[in-house]
């Protein structure tokens, strides 16, 4: 298991894999002897965020339900740029490379890339559906907004490989290698790019469900619980700023229905009329947007009218 003191050439001397997740996490070549902290620190990386997918990735260490260090940013941003990367240049790399390996005037040599076609397509829509829904749905929850219409559990439900095609694709070209040594080895070439590809496709879906998808799960929790604060925070400053438009009558009236007096007895409290009584409730309910005598209640506890150990709850 890595850590943050080794070296970071240590990492990529021993798993030569972890040079394109260097990309992704916008690390640059030409760290010397620096530690992967040191690395981390020098490209703006969170090292223990890093760390977590290398050892998962390479050894399978990591329980991440609950992990509180994981850093959201730095997963979204990591994957955000490995879909990039597999878009923009493996897919292109890959078709071409089969491009040039295949007999173009050979029917089946054209039905293998039209296969491939199939599958880019396939794999560039799943991409795409996290890049327009799920992603933009975890900035929100970074900046502190809880929207209601979509939830990581969506995800994760609906989340499945996307590279069953090209497996077979992987069997078509064995059972097709052609019999000419120039042909051959190329094909032998994109046959092997290919495995590779299939093995990063299965550690992306491995770090979404067991990395990913934990973390945005807990940031929901925490945004939840943030709104519910804030919801009591502006239920407080809230009271606070209409209690100043309350008259000293009006809070009068709030007491007395708090301390459970109906309106006649309201009105022999304060020597005024039932009618007096009735007009008060109704601006305090239209300066409060209070109607309820729980909600009223609360409301005297929050602005000190009433010491909660006076109310029967």
């Amino acid at each position: 298991m890595y850590e943050a003191d080794d070296k970071m050439i240590s990492l990529i001397r021993d798993n030569y894999d972890l040079l394109q997740a260097l990309g992704s996490f916008d690390i640059s070549l030409g760290f010397g002897d620096k530690t992967v902290k040191e690395t981390c620190d020098d490209n703006q990386v969170d090292t223990y965020t890093f760390l977590a997918v290398v050892n998962f990735t390479i050894n399978g260490y990591g329980d991440f339900e609950g992990d509180e260090q994981l850093d959201v940013r730095t997963l979204l941003h990591y994957l955000d740029a490995s879909h990039k990367y597999y878009l923009d240049f493996q897919l292109p790399f890959i078709r071409q490379e089969l491009q040039d390996s295949l007999n173009p005037d050979d029917s089946l040599g054209r039905l293998i890339l039209r296969f491939y076609d199939e599958y880019a397509h396939e794999i560039r829509r799943h991409m795409m559906y996290e890049q327009r829904t799920l992603f933009p749905y975890v900035q929100a929850l970074i900046d502190g907004k809880a929207p209601t219409e979509y939830s990581i559990e969506t995800f994760s439900k609906h989340h499945k490989e996307a590279d069953k095609k090209l497996r077979e694709l992987k069997l078509l070209i064995i059972k097709y290698l052609p019999s000419d040594g120039l042909h051959n080895n190329k094909l032998t070439a994109t046959l092997h790019d290919i495995y590779d590809n299939e093995e990063w496709l299965r550690q992306h879906a491995l770090v979404e469900d067991h990395i990913f998808v934990p973390a945005i799960r807990r940031l929901e929790q925490m945004t939840k619980q943030s709104d519910i604060t804030k919801n009591i925070s502006d239920m407080v400053l809230g009271a606070g700023q209409n209690a100043d438009a309350l008259s000293d009558r009006e809070k009068d009236v709030i007491v007395a229905l708090v301390q459970g007096m109906a309106n006649k007895e309201i009105a022999d409290h304060l020597c005024i009329s039932i009618n007096t009584v009735i007009t008060h409730r109704r601006n305090i309910a239209r300066k409060l947007q209070i109607h309820s005598p729980a909600g009223l209640t609360i409301y005297a506890i929050l602005n000190g009218l009433v010491d909660i150990s006076s109310v029967k709850l």
